[in-house]
């Protein structure tokens, strides 16, 4: 069987859909049976300014482990601006549907959130008459308004619209989320042709291992207790109020560490200085390799998202990761992902942008050290249960059973 996977984000990016994209495939390419070429653009992700050594070029191959990576260009920007994100994204997935005709293919998998990939995958399909199949990470163009950026109107009518459109078209639906699924459903698509494979976290690259005391003096962070927040600083992830809730932390021992990039970064970093924080370092984006090394370092992850009833059905992919690390998650996220995280006992939660829960839960992680142990213990079990070589297989046979 080949497989056609487009997605406008892929390894070296370390985001979660290029993580989660990149490790599936590895897994799949496994089945001597199974061919996979992946349709993305020059990696840029959260700078939008392509990675050294790639080109914005019209047409590119490589490939990255075995996997056939086809890079097209793009109209690449940071991620900041509505107008423009959506010229980078319709130029991706004019570009993807293009280069699609000329690949021979069994079966289309096209991945949110990027919503005009699922539209060249629609197409291709048509053209083509093979099957595709719709990745479902996130709820776009819900997600926008949840975030700000445009507000219910005609335009989200007439996407709204598109987007049960090709719910309805293609030949399945593989949700990350069980609330996703139900979303679905509520909203009339068909209960038997939308499957669940969530993230999970590869027990191999974040293993246990023992604290990396250069790395620690080198940040001037021995002895700390670390709250370690790696990822993308968007508008979505209420790292502002973060960065005003800690410098309302009074225990000296207590330390923040933010790596990463994204539109909110520079607005996080403003209201760090105006507020003269001293319990926080932020460091820019590491390369995918070095994250277990940082987040082994730290002794809890941190999750937050805005308080918003649209991300009750999110779930952070960094709980999966630091819980194979056997690091308690400090999650600031409700609904699915709050489920997960007390079901385990893998993490505390706290309200979503409520200063005072926040703060107690993180007092709780750090003097309380039987809780801790229990919650490491926790840990462990949610790890095997999403372990992502499981997830792959289960994906793979959902991809093998569509006609």
């Amino acid at each position: 069987m080949k497989i056609l996977f487009i997605t406008d984000n892929f390894a070296p990016e370390v985001n979660a859909p290029a993580t989660r994209t990149y490790e599936h495939v590895k897994e799949w390419i496994k089945d001597k049976d199974i061919e996979v070429t992946i349709i993305t653009c020059a990696p840029n992700f959260p700078h939008g300014k392509v990675y050294e050594g790639y080109k914005n070029k019209l047409y590119q191959k490589e490939y990255i482990d075995g996997i056939e990576v086809i890079r097209v260009w793009s109209y690449i920007t940071s991620n900041s601006g509505f107008v423009k994100r959506v010229l980078d994204y319709i130029s991706f997935g004019i570009m993807a549907f293009i280069v699609g005709l000329f690949k021979k293919h069994d079966l289309i998998i096209a991945t949110s959130p990027q919503f005009f990939t699922t539209w060249a995958a629609w197409g291709l399909s048509k053209i083509k008459r093979k099957p595709w199949i719709f990745e479902l990470r996130d709820l776009w163009p819900e997600s926008i308004k949840t975030v700000g950026a445009m507000k219910q109107g005609k335009v989200i009518d007439i996407l709204e619209k598109i987007e049960l459109g090709l719910y309805k078209n293609c030949n399945k639906v593989v949700a990350v989320t069980d609330a996703f699924k139900t979303n679905l459903i509520n909203r009339g698509i068909d209960a038997n042709k939308i499957e669940v494979v969530t993230n999970g976290s590869n027990v191999e690259l974040f293993s246990t291992r023992e604290k990396n005391q250069e790395l620690l003096k080198s940040l001037g962070l021995e002895n700390k207790f670390i709250i370690g927040y790696i990822g993308t600083h968007g508008m979505a992830h209420s790292l502002d109020f973060i960065v005003t809730s800690i410098s309302k932390s009074e225990d000296k021992d207590i330390h923040f560490l933010f790596i990463g990039d994204g539109a909110m970064k520079e607005k996080v970093l403003e209201i760090a200085n105006d507020l003269k924080v001293k319990n926080a370092t932020f460091l820019n984006p590491i390369k995918k390799e070095e994250v277990p090394e940082y987040l082994n370092i730290c002794d809890v992850s941190l999750a937050p998202l805005k308080k918003e009833d649209n991300f009750k059905t999110v779930i952070p992919s960094k709980i999966f990761e630091a819980s194979a690390m056997l690091k308690p998650t400090l999650l600031g996220v409700e609904g699915q992902a709050q489920k997960i995280i007390e079901t385990h006992n893998a993490g505390l939660c706290f309200e979503p942008e409520n200063e005072k829960d926040f703060l107690e839960k993180i007092y709780i992680l750090k003097n309380d050290k039987e809780k801790y142990k229990e919650l490491q213990k926790g840990c462990e079990e949610l790890a095997i249960e999403y372990d992502r070589k499981k997830l792959a297989e289960k994906m793979l046979k959902i991809i093998k059973s569509t006609k």
